[in-house]
């Protein structure tokens, strides 16, 4: 057994709003069903910063310890928990999907992220921004041997999120899918994730910068939304036949581009909408959607199959999506960034050596 510390360092809020505050709290022992995971890294989402703003229809717990994406190794567990279900030493991914009651009518048919009474990490429980976290034996993600843990942390989230999104969109290699929001966390792991699945990939950011990542995340096609006079038409005009892409996959931060998707994408085409800002509508052409019999759907975040399928694209070399470590002391800095729109790919946060 580790030695496990009586306390940790963390990024705690204690009011909507912020601030952020970098202090020591006790770490928590795990209860009945639980583990106790050293995080020693973990992604930032803009998930995370919805949870400092309190902007969503959600209240999270406070005071609260945010994070969603942490990677780390099991050091204590409960007394129920069993090593076929989580072996002490075994390295473990903290997901958004903290709990769920594995009982209702949702989680019974693998729509765990359905469930009536889910425990969100970093939202309605403490997540992965300190050094131990508390999750459930039975949703944390099993990361394969020999997997690096600081470059797989942003998957935890982002790339289950965005690889369930693509499943759900129904498009097969071969196909186009339109991805806006590209040069984001989010969207940066779905081109790799489209690629390796067979896509021809239409990447819809703006800057040099993310256009620069985009291209050697190996997309076909980049398009400027800041630089185009007609957005509808040069996406159409990105794909072979000049139809528009087969799927449209929506991970952008602000509203505009959920209301232009349904104009672009191909008659029988899918809009899969993933991203959350704050407030938005979507917004579709009734006329023209009925007539292209546009299919415009929904993707929450993977279960536990999609996790386990998206970490195997990671382990077989597949998914090599671009991120940025920073010390743990140093996330109202990366908030900044993303209050910016200055982040090209993830930010993972590092967590302090033990003292």
């Amino acid at each position: 057994m580790p030695n496990i510390p009586t306390e940790q360092w963390a990024q705690v809020i204690e009011k909507v709003g912020g601030p952020v505050e970098y202090k020591k709290i006790p770490v928590a022992k795990p209860g009945p069903g639980e583990v106790l995971v050293n995080i020693k890294y973990s992604g930032v989402c803009h998930t995370d910063l919805h949870a400092v703003n309190g902007d969503w229809p959600i209240p999270t717990k406070l005071p609260l310890v945010g994070g969603h994406e942490g990677a780390g190794i099991v050091v204590a567990r409960g007394d129920d928990v069993t090593d076929d279900v989580c072996k002490i030493g075994e390295a473990v991914g903290v997901k958004w999907l903290n709990d769920s009651c594995l009982s209702c009518t949702f989680c019974q048919q693998a729509d765990e992220p359905l469930c009536l009474t889910p425990k969100l990490s970093g939202y309605t429980v403490d997540g992965s921004f300190q050094q131990y976290a508390i999750a459930s034996a039975k949703h944390v993600a099993h990361i394969p041997d020999g997997v690096p843990l600081d470059e797989v942390s942003p998957v935890l989230c982002a790339g289950i999120t965005v690889y369930k999104g693509l499943k759900e969109s129904g498009v097969r290699p071969g196909q186009s899918v339109a991805i806006v929001g590209a040069g984001g966390g989010l969207g940066s792991l779905a081109q790799q994730y489209a690629k390796a699945m067979g896509l021809k990939v239409i990447a819809i950011d703006s800057g040099e910068e993310k256009k620069s990542m985009s291209e050697k995340m190996g997309c076909d096609a980049f398009i400027d939304f800041a630089k185009s006079s007609d957005i509808t038409k040069d996406v159409r005009a990105a794909t072979n036949d000049g139809l528009g892409p087969h799927a449209v996959i929506l991970v952008a931060v602000n509203e505009k581009p959920f209301q232009q998707a349904a104009e672009y994408v191909r008659p029988r085409g899918t809009v899969i909408v993933i991203g959350l800002p704050a407030n938005a509508y979507i917004r579709a052409p009734v006329f023209e959607s009925v007539l292209k019999m546009v299919r415009i759907q929904a993707s929450y975040v993977g279960n536990r199959q999609d996790s386990a399928e998206a970490l195997d694209f990671f382990a077989r070399g597949l998914i090599h999506a671009p991120f940025k470590t920073v010390d743990l002391k140093d996330l109202p800095d990366v908030y900044e960034k993303m209050h910016k729109g200055q982040i090209a790919g993830r930010y993972v946060l590092k967590m302090p050596d033990p003292e």
